[in-house]
């Protein structure tokens, strides 16, 4: 039984695991986020910014993974 979904992507001869777009992705919407957050003046109730942006950006993370990628 095969997965019609591909395993990894391939960029000329280069093999790419499709974790990295995802990756790529969630860092720049977690980058959005937080200077929303900045522009808003939220962040200041954080105790921790860099921790948050950690815990958004794998949010965005495991949305991407599953909703746009299918393994």
């Amino acid at each position: 039984m095969s997965n019609p979904f591909p395993h990894e992507l391939s960029i000329g001869d280069v093999y790419f695991s499709p974790l990295l777009p995802a990756v790529l992705l969630a860092f720049l919407a977690a980058v959005i986020t937080v200077m929303l957050l900045n522009r808003l003046k939220l962040s200041r109730f954080f105790y921790a910014p860099a921790y948050v942006f950690i815990a958004i950006m794998a949010l965005y993370l495991v949305l991407i993974d599953t909703l746009w990628i299918k393994f």
